[in-house]
């Protein structure tokens, strides 16, 4: 079983990325061939710091071996040193169709309102299918969000397979965590949590320090009845701390509650603050070890060099299908 997902280098990874889905990044290094990616052009469909972007992707990078990604095990990359990302790209977008395109909600959100968009946005799922595609992955670990880009994927694979044969591109499956994917905003948990909004109340950074992680949760929105128990519609809050605490822990949502039956609010938050405190503390600490060392540079430029074996063998392939080249 090969495996591919990749992360945007966009700033802090949250811990919202990390349960929804770079923690399966590590289990599943125990289950196949498994190629991880920093998304570094993604990162380009809206306008970067060139500088910053650079120190983004390797704080990822740092970030995905701190979490307990082995680079010797699995091929750890960025996006950009292996040209068949674009490449394969451009050939997806000429099988995709506009009106499944402007379908996509990231693409809905991220241009209401606005009379025009970039085309790299729009563009967007079509680049993240190539990612996937270009490696024959078989299972695709990603957040619950994620879902409509996998089904996307998933047709783009099906629709040039019947056109030219169901050996030119393997046709991926999604794997999405049932319990702790989708963690909410602190503030708002009718929202997911975000890297990009407002608030940093709102979100809760793998490398947080101690005190800004209890500020967070000790502020978290909950509700003014005082009972503690999962519900996500009537109680949106509450049920999002329960969510993280289980999801630290390796307990039920439900086993979790009834910890707390008659207690309020004030002891299930200063409990968390310490499940979360203890279960980050190892990831910073092995981050700050990795991110100045020589080892993340060529631990990245060992995986660019398979990883470009990979996908120069899967291009060929599509490209000979489709008649391109002599």
């Amino acid at each position: 079983m090969r495996v591919f997902s990749g992360v945007q280098p966009t700033g802090n990874i949250h811990i919202g990325n990390y349960l929804g889905a770079l923690r399966q990044f590590v289990a599943l290094q125990d289950e196949g061939e498994c190629i991880y990616c920093i998304v570094d052009l993604h990162a380009i469909t809206l306008p970067k710091d060139p500088s910053e972007l650079r120190s983004h992707i390797l704080d990822v990078a740092a970030l995905y071996m701190a979490i307990g990604l082995d680079p010797k095990r699995s091929i750890l990359f960025v996006q950009s040193d292996v040209p068949g990302h674009a490449e394969l790209s451009w050939i997806l977008t000429c099988c995709a169709y506009t009106g499944e395109l402007s379908r996509m909600t990231q693409f809905k959100d991220k241009s209401r309102g606005n009379e025009s968009a970039p085309a790299g946005l729009f563009l967007y799922p079509v680049l993240m299918a190539a990612d996937i595609l270009l490696y024959d992955a078989d299972v695709v670990p990603v957040g619950q969000d994620q879902k409509q880009h996998i089904e996307l994927t998933r047709d783009l694979a099906v629709r040039v397979n019947n056109r030219f044969g169901d050996d030119t591109l393997v046709v991926p499956d999604g794997r999405f965590l049932k319990e702790g994917a989708r963690v909410m905003a602190l503030d708002d948990p009718t929202s997911k949590m975000s890297k990009s909004a407002e608030s940093e109340m709102s979100r809760i950074s793998l490398l947080d320090d101690d005190a800004k992680i209890k500020k967070a949760i000790m502020r978290a929105t909950t509700d003014s009845d005082g009972e503690i128990r999962y519900d996500i519609e009537r109680k949106p809050g509450i049920s999002n701390l329960l969510s993280i605490y289980g999801a630290f822990s390796g307990r039920s949502v439900d086993d979790v509650a009834a910890q707390y039956q008659g207690q309020g609010y004030g002891s299930l938050k200063k409990d968390l603050v310490e499940v979360t405190v203890d279960a980050l503390r190892p990831i910073k600490e092995r981050f700050c070890e990795i991110r100045p060392s020589g080892e993340l540079v060529d631990a990245l430029r060992d995986g660019a060099e398979r990883a470009n074996a990979i996908a120069a063998r899967v291009l060929a392939r599509v490209q000979g299908k489709f008649g391109l080249g002599v």
